[in-house]
């Protein structure tokens, strides 16, 4: 079933979850060890991320270096098929520009559909670690609107050849990312906001946001999306905190602010334990808040962290 479907014929608030890819050489078996326990709260969906290559140096047997492209976690596509055969769950893959060329992502496509995936997430995804701007591949996508067009496209059987007539229309439901707080690269709210109404206008179905920490960051989001004419269901995209590592990794990476409530708290814990318990905590509020609002879905990056997540969506569920 579609994510949008499972929306409006929900009359309460939904839960589903996001989950890494494991790294090359673990099997689907850690996939499933990290899912058995949340599936006790029969989640909608289960979001599966896809991670482009990355480009190495290996030095030769004569001192120089050759570069070599490696993906440390393959298998989106798999594991998404896993997924739905094993729980009987819907899966939702995610589609990236970075390191993938349109044929690339037509087959990718056409393999979703071959095995009744019909969801998908659209990002850009982010520049690799050795670059300082996103480089999309040659004859590649350089903006996540521009791969929506093609995923829109191939729903209207509209494939790279130009020879195939009348093609199969697929039936992708299409979720694209919302920000908040802004796209990082964005010059300004304003902008950002005119991007996201553009990739609805193209055809988007849904909205997950960036994580966030402040539910009023998120309120003031979808109000300013109602004002611009967006109408498509946002969903909050959640994360656990559960190391104060964490509160400069996360503004870091993901450019999110934390607020100063829980930074201090955090900031006052001696143990990661500690910080689990309040990161917990304060996850289980901004749930309670959000589900009290009527947010269509609650969605978590489980990133790892599958016994915080099930504490939070026991105590919200």
């Amino acid at each position: 079933m579609k994510v949008i479907d499972h929306i409006r014929q929900s009359t309460s608030t939904l839960v589903s979850f996001e989950i890494l890819p494991p790294l090359k050489g673990k099997t689907i078996k850690s996939v499933y060890t990290h899912l058995d326990p949340l599936m006790e709260f029969k989640p909608s969906f289960i979001n599966v991320t896809y991670h482009r290559s990355e480009q190495i140096f290996k030095k030769k047997p004569d001192g120089t270096f050759e570069k070599v492209e490696v993906r440390k976690r393959p298998g989106t596509v798999g594991i998404c098929a896993a997924i739905m055969n094993h729980y009987k769950v819907d899966a939702v893959p995610h589609l990236i520009c970075g390191g993938f060329t349109r044929r690339e992502t037509e087959d990718a496509l056409i393999d979703l559909n071959f095995l009744g995936i019909d969801n998908v997430l659209i990002i850009r995804g982010d520049a690799t670690k050795n670059e300082t701007y996103f480089e999309p591949e040659p004859e590649g996508h350089t903006y996540a609107i521009d791969l929506l067009r093609q995923v829109v496209d191939l729903n209207h059987g509209i494939y790279l050849e130009e020879d195939i007539r009348e093609g199969f229309r697929t039936n992708f439901c299409i979720g694209v990312a919302g920000y908040p707080e802004k796209h990082y690269e964005a010059p300004n709210l304003d902008t950002d906001m005119e991007f996201l109404k553009a990739k609805v206008a193209a055809g988007a179905d849904y909205i997950v946001t960036q994580m966030f920490f402040d539910n009023a960051r998120y309120f003031r989001f979808v109000e300013n999306c109602r004002a611009a004419g967006i109408e498509v269901p946002i969903i909050p995209g959640l994360k656990p905190i559960t190391n104060k590592k964490q509160l400069s990794v996360i503004p870091r990476t993901f450019h999110v602010d934390l607020p100063s409530e829980l930074s201090t708290a955090l900031l006052a814990c001696k143990t990661d334990e500690e910080c689990e318990k309040v990161g917990t905590e304060w996850l289980i509020a901004q749930s309670k808040e959000l589900k009290k609002a009527g947010v269509p879905v609650l969605h978590y990056y489980t990133l790892g962290k599958p016994k915080v997540i099930w504490n939070t969506v026991k105590e919200v569920f």
